[in-house]
């Protein structure tokens, strides 16, 4: 169509479809008003929309272009890999006006929405102030991923805001969230684990919070397991608790003089001073306190003195059981560290020697600490008939649990030939790398007993893995030995599974050798 001006013009026509009711009554009435000369009913066909335009109408190609001039056409794969690459860069163009044809499924075709402009409603402003980001949103799919944003969007108290600001959640958290959210895909890292669940808990994604107390429970360590305890609690996270304080019992030492420790807060700096089952000396618990004090003196502000130390420690100081240290300790330890009074260094020291001892505030109980248990593999010792012999050889085995466990050492056979002294030298391994070892002496007694020679720290076992138990003998060559090894062993709630190990080059294998017992804390 042309108009007045000799202007271009398009036209959109809809045709109205009637009923055949509505046919017949109009038919009827057309010849009725023919024959009476009235006016007809108006034609049932309609220009409703008329575009007026002096350029031409871009399509959609031309907007979102794919390719530069003369460039050829790039495959979907390399087209696909494109949109993922600018989803992480928070960078978004779509680049095809058929995108979604590159999608064979709904979940990757809204993952393509992940972290993208395209047709968002909403916009967050995450972080704490000068370290915030804007990321984008839909509204939809945030409803449906999560209860908490469908009350924001879609509730009686509904935000129509287009800008949320966030700022007690660190951004990389919040994005992680969204991409599980958006892509049903969980990717964590150490460093945004703990952001991550306080995110998943804030906005109730029960299913990613749940793979975030996963993925801390298997990484959990001697190093971490103080600050992960601090924030299962504030998480209200029951097994993810447990796991903690399994760690830090069995390591407790290797735990209290991690930097974390110096991290936590004031109420479960108190909850592991008191801890019955702490497994350490007490003067490591006094050193860990102190060092605990002194951060937080930093933390306060405060400088590091010795009375701001004891002031920032208050009640929590008389949970530090000092009368049971060796009394070394306490000498060259405690008593000279400054923070306890004159009067309290005098009556512990009373405490030690005197018949009548003072009363003291400090706990006077050693804690009971963890009972160590013992797996067995062997049946039945032999010795004489077929003598064995050390000779400066490696005796090993491999053994897998079905828990994790901490292994704290062997227990290993004497001397078959009257009493005698054994240097030992013990190593764990796990795939050929070094978890733990140890160079000590034992005295054996001529008896078949097994005598235990311990790892300077328990070294930490996963469920499902194979590890390698070694052990190099000097001292007198005739010993006891085992036989009638089990490739399975079930002791208490654990249950041990044993191979052969190609490091034993002394004749030690599942059916019979040294080893006989693995001495370990669960």
């Amino acid at each position: 169509m042309v108009d007045a001006k000799g202007r271009n013009m398009k036209c959109l026509t809809f045709f109205l479809m009637l009923p055949e009711s509505v046919k017949g009554k109009s038919s009827k009435s057309s010849k009725k008003g023919n024959a009476s000369g009235g006016s007809k009913l108006p034609p049932v066909c309609y220009e409703i929309i008329t575009l007026r335009s002096k350029k031409k109408k871009k399509m959609s190609a031309e907007i979102f272009p794919t390719k530069k001039p003369g460039s050829t056409n790039a495959n979907a794969t390399t087209t696909v890999q494109q949109y993922q690459q600018q989803n992480l860069n928070n960078n978004n163009t779509i680049q095809n006006c058929n995108w979604q044809g590159l999608y064979s499924t709904i979940r990757e075709r809204n993952s393509v929405m992940f972290n993208n402009e395209l047709m968002a409603d909403v916009h967050f402003i995450v972080g704490q102030p000068g370290r915030t980001q804007r990321l984008p949103g839909h509204r939809y799919v945030l409803a449906v991923g999560s209860s908490v944003f469908h009350a924001m969007f879609y509730g009686e108290l509904a935000e129509n805001k287009d800008e949320i600001h966030i700022p007690d959640v660190e951004p990389a958290a919040f994005l992680a969230m969204l991409k599980y959210i958006y892509c049903d895909e969980i990717d964590l890292t150490a460093d945004t684990v703990l952001a991550t669940l306080y995110a998943a808990k804030k906005y109730i994604v029960p299913h990613l919070a749940r793979a975030c107390v996963n993925f801390l429970e298997t990484s959990l360590s001697a190093k971490n397991a103080c600050v992960l305890l601090s924030q299962s609690c504030l998480f209200e996270e029951p097994e993810l608790t447990q796991r903690c304080w399994e760690v830090i019992d069995a390591q407790a030492e290797l735990a209290l003089r991690s930097e974390g420790f110096c991290d936590i807060d004031a109420q479960t700096l108190e909850s592991i001073l008191q801890r019955e089952t702490l497994n350490a000396k007490e003067i490591v618990v006094f050193e860990a306190a102190l060092c605990w004090a002194e951060a937080e003196c930093q933390r306060q502000e405060l400088t590091s003195s010795t009375d701001n130390k004891r002031k920032v420690l208050g009640k929590a100081m008389f949970l530090i059981r000092i009368p049971t240290m060796a009394l070394d300790d306490f000498a060259n330890g405690a008593a000279q560290s400054g923070v306890l009074t004159l009067n309290e260094t005098n009556d512990i020291f009373l405490w030690y020697t005197a018949a009548k001892k003072p009363e003291l505030q400090f706990a006077s109980q050693p804690r009971t600490g963890l009972t160590p248990q013992r797996c067995h593999r062997f049946q039945s010792c032999a010795y004489r008939s077929n003598q064995w012999r050390y000779r400066g050889r490696c005796d090993s085995i491999q053994f897998a649990v079905d828990k994790r466990v901490f292994i704290a050492g062997f227990g290993l056979y004497g001397s078959s030939c009257g009493s005698a002294e054994y240097s030992a030298k013990i190593e764990l391994k796990r795939q050929g790398v070094l978890l733990g070892q140890n160079l000590s002496k034992y005295f054996s007694d001529g008896s078949s007993n097994t005598f235990p020679v311990w790892f300077e720290y328990p070294v930490q076992i996963e469920p499902d893995t194979f590890y390698t138990a070694s052990v190099i003998l000097d001292g007198n060559e005739l010993s006891y030995f085992g036989q009638e090894g089990m490739t399975e062993v079930q002791c208490g709630k654990v249950t041990f599974q044993f191979q052969c190990s190609s490091d034993s080059t002394n004749g030690t294998g599942v059916q019979g050798g040294q080893i006989p017992e693995l001495i370990f804390y669960a």
